[in-house]
């Protein structure tokens, strides 16, 4: 069952709405302990300064590099007092049409949910948004850090994302091989083409059709080791170069083979649930995640 995370209320106008904020999206990647492979034990990471010397924990300090080797030393009491002041209100401060907000600024993802007697309120705010077609813009503390965020309806309940600031985005113009893109030119026969493959290729968004086929895979190799009915594993094939081809042939031989596949029915992937083992399948302070090749 989920926990609520944060307490305190919707702020707009003369009106306050207390909510509870839940988590709206629970990560699934697969976790790992660091072992020493000569000894199958534990590896334990320790804190040590430059000359290798460890250093306890009540003797470390906040530094920030000015220069190589050179730091400004700041206390917990000084950052302390420049902390956004503890708050309890979701401040709303603009309303927004949603249309507006490039999903780049998104961040995480949570639910808002009402007291029982804010119920009305709370539903007469989802309402009202969703009739206007607008987002609401606001500001609200949570564990000492100040966050933009957005409030939006969704099928009648209201959802809050976190949301980065202006001068967190990198602009394409600093992303080498961009500004290259402006010089390229298509023909129309080409266009055309490749509108009828994206047309061949469109469906309905049905999110329960994606699934995470890397974790799957590496929850059942742990589960094969657990059992000791460990497989042997092929190695992933090398990438290959891609060759120059002709675009536009390209272009209808894709057409071609996205009508062909959907003429095919499609196979139903079975749902892969729970965790490889209790133990095996988590990790905790010394955890990496699985990563792809």
């Amino acid at each position: 069952m989920p926990r609520a995370i944060w307490s305190g209320a919707i702020s707009f106008g003369l009106v306050s709405v207390p909510v509870k904020l839940y988590t709206a999206v629970s990560r699934k990647n697969v976790r790992f302990n660091q072992i020493d492979a000569k000894t199958n034990s534990r590896v334990k990471q320790k804190r040590v300064n430059a000359e290798g010397d460890e250093v306890p924990y009540e003797q470390i300090v906040k530094g920030y590099e000015i220069s190589k080797d050179s730091y400004v030393i700041v206390t917990e009491d000084e950052l302390a007092a420049l902390s956004p002041k503890a708050s309890r209100m979701i401040d709303i401060t603009d309303f927004v049409l949603e249309e507006q907000i490039d999903p780049v600024f998104y961040d995480a993802a949570y639910f808002l949910v009402p007291d029982e007697l804010a119920r009305k309120s709370y539903t007469l705010l989802s309402q009202a948004m969703e009739d206007s077609g607008r987002v609401a813009i606001a500001t609200f503390v949570m564990r000492t850090k100040q966050y933009l965020v957005a409030i939006r309806p969704t099928d009648g309940r209201l959802m809050m994302s976190t949301m980065v600031y202006a001068d967190e985005l990198v602009s394409s113009e600093e992303i080498p091989g961009l500004e290259e893109l402006d010089e390229i030119e298509v023909s129309d026969a080409e266009l055309a083409m490749a509108g009828q493959l994206i047309e061949s290729l469109a469906t309905d968004f049905e999110p329960e059709q994606y699934r995470d086929s890397y974790r799957e895979k590496v929850l059942d190799l742990l589960e094969q080791k657990a059992s000791g009915e460990i497989q042997s594993i092929e190695s992933a094939p090398a990438a290959e170069e891609a060759a120059v081809v002709d675009l536009l042939a390209a272009l209808e031989a894709s057409v071609n083979a996205a009508k062909e596949a959907r003429r095919k029915p499609a196979k139903k992937t079975a749902k892969k649930g729970g965790k490889a083992t209790k133990k095996k399948a988590t990790g905790d302070e010394a955890e990496q995640e699985a990563k792809s090749a």
